[in-house]
């Protein structure tokens, strides 16, 4: 999908112009990206800077009209911006967590929402007084939104994109800048959210916990394109070859070099990486040669694949 930008070139003249004879050119920031999320599932949409997530998010809730691609949500054409598809929408970015007229109070902020999104009195209440008690706002909600934090904005903004109930999320990094107790506390209602309404959730974040709590399904792209889109197990057997053995032993001077690569040593604790394949192997032969006070075989981290997925795509754009 390509999409047109405005150019802006600097000085006074050419701001005058831009105003008389606008100029755009064209950016392909998403390219041969196909895919399809069923209702009530949760996706995480993971890339690196500059894959594409946050333009792919903007085209889905029609804030970019692209110039080429075909997209449907809820059968209806984003762009558009049809009343009836952004009552059924949210595009919650953790970088603008609520309003932007900060002299409201929260109150008077969902007082508006009400207004624009035309909510009937009894489910105005009901919705409010429950994503209050979900997201702890009763103590905030006659305050000044200028005057909140900003796990409380987080919160706050959170709850007034979702008093219309929509029926689709789009989450663009919800938990960025917060700490770990008001990320928590996002993550849980996200969740709780999803599973109580069905709502259909998509989700880009660099933070790997909330990828990991959040969602089952993840779509990988670079460069604008689908590198992976499956189950997370899925993505560690694609890209992640290997598992990370961790061994005890209490003996004297022990060698694990021959049975993975190494990748910490404290005295007798060793962490190895081991294919995945020779693994049974490999802790075998450790077992009935060294005296073993522990023994472990973990994962590698969503981080450590999503990084090993990236380098080798790499390899193969270099080799091509």
């Amino acid at each position: 999908m390509t999409y047109r930008v405005p150019v802006r070139d600097a000085g006074l003249i050419a701001a005058v112009r831009a105003v008389v004879q606008r100029r755009y050119r064209d950016v392909h920031a998403v390219r041969n990206l196909t895919f399809q999320i069923a209702p009530g599932q949760v996706v995480g949409f993971l890339g690196r800077n500059g894959a594409g997530k946050t333009t792919t998010m903007k085209i889905l809730a029609g804030i970019l009209h692209p110039t080429s691609g075909r997209v449907r949500v809820l059968g209806q054409i984003p762009w558009r911006r049809q009343n009836q598809y952004l009552r059924e929408i949210a595009l919650i970015r953790g970088s603008q967590p609520i309003g932007d007229a900060p002299e409201l109070t929260v109150l008077d902020s969902f007082r508006y929402q009400q207004v624009l999104y035309d909510i009937a009195e009894p489910h105005f209440k009901r919705n409010l007084a429950e994503l209050s008690a979900l997201l702890d706002l009763d103590r905030v909600l006659q305050r000044q939104v200028r005057a909140l934090s900003l796990g409380e904005r987080m919160r706050a903004g959170l709850a007034l994109a979702l008093v219309y109930r929509p029926k689709i999320l789009f989450l663009d990094e919800p938990t960025i800048g917060l700490d770990v107790s008001a990320a928590k506390t996002v993550r849980t209602f996200i969740g709780e959210y999803a599973a109580q309404t069905g709502a259909t959730v998509l989700l880009t974040s660099h933070s790997m916990t909330d990828v990991e709590s959040l969602c089952p399904r993840l779509i990988l792209v670079d460069d604008g394109a689908i590198a992976f889109d499956g189950r997370r197990n899925e993505l560690s057997s694609a890209f992640a070859p290997t598992k990370l053995v961790r061994v005890s032993v209490t003996d004297d001077n022990p060698d694990l070099t021959p049975y993975g690569d190494v990748l910490r040593r404290d005295e007798n604790h060793w962490l190895l990486r081991v294919d995945r394949d020779a693994v049974p192997e490999a802790t075998s032969r450790i077992l009935s040669r060294f005296a073993v006070a522990d023994l472990s075989v973990e994962e590698p981290s969503l981080e450590d694949v999503i990084d090993q997925a990236y380098h080798r795509l790499r390899q193969v754009k270099d080799a091509g």
